[in-house]
């Protein structure tokens, strides 16, 4: 069920999951998402980025090359990644809402204008971290039952750097950061965020085995990122496999991996 309003929202999920962009949340927490619904708990994904630019408003040069890679014009990239996303959380037993922020290569085509710059550091007046401050402590307002998740922010995006400040902010010691994927599979690229935070973490590992096959179904839904992540689908399946195999090193099993901080007595 997709949920338009977020006076709609109520205190009936059990986990609550905050992706910066339409797939960030499947992407690194499908398995884990499918298996909650499997277990009868309701399952919320919260996407931040999903406003449409204006009709006629300008791009960046950048902005234009990311849409050629997603194989979209500029008219049609929004409303087909919210289709994508609406089939994803489907195959997945998910409810949907959609906060309606900007994209940063919309948001600040000025400032987020190179991949060197949306992979680095946030433009301290970004006006997303305030306002993802007053909807998050709207959102735990409105499920004060449910687990929060949000990104470890593994690979610097800037939009994924913000959100998961937001939430450490707002949520305290009540959210557990997933590993943003497919960034987290980079050689190296977990340590060097682990190092940026400099925050003590204990980790919680969840078995997908029963549910890997889910989380690929609805990555599959991404048509429009499959190439710019993975090259293809084959690739995005092994890729998937892989990682999650590594996280379980037993020969078969497949996990999940979730950061929680360590709260100082």
């Amino acid at each position: 069920m997709h949920i338009e309003d977020v006076s709609e929202i109520r205190d009936v999920y059990g986990h609550v999951y905050l992706s910066p962009h339409l797939d960030d949340a499947v992407l690194s927490c499908g398995g884990a998402i499918a298996r909650n619904g499997a277990a009868n708990a309701r399952v919320l994904v919260v996407t931040v980025c999903t406003a449409v630019p204006a009709a006629g408003e300008p791009f960046s040069a950048f902005s234009r090359m990311m849409h050629r890679g997603w194989g979209l014009t500029a008219a049609e990239v929004v409303s087909a990644r919210l289709h994508e996303d609406e089939l994803a959380t489907e195959r997945l037993g998910a409810d949907s809402y959609w906060v309606g922020m900007r994209d940063a290569i919309y948001r600040r085509p000025d400032v987020y204008n190179s991949a060197p710059a949306l992979f680095g550091v946030p433009a301290s007046d970004d006006p997303l971290l305030p306002a993802l401050h007053a909807f998050i402590a709207e959102l735990r307002r409105r499920t004060p039952s449910a687990t929060l998740y949000a990104p470890l922010g593994v690979g610097n995006h800037v939009d994924h750097q913000i959100t998961h400040t937001a939430a450490g902010d707002s949520a305290g010691a009540t959210v557990a950061f997933y590993e943003d994927f497919p960034y987290v599979a980079k050689p190296g690229a977990l340590d060097q965020r682990l190092q940026a935070l400099k925050n003590e973490f204990v980790t919680s590992t969840i078995d997908i085995d029963a549910t890997l096959m889910r989380k690929i179904g609805a990555i599959e839904a991404y048509a429009s990122q499959i190439s710019t992540l993975f090259g293809d689908v084959e690739m995005m399946r092994q890729i998937v496999a892989e990682y999650a195999e590594a996280l379980r090193p037993d020969i078969g099993t497949y996990g999940e991996r979730l950061w929680l901080r360590v709260v100082q007595a």
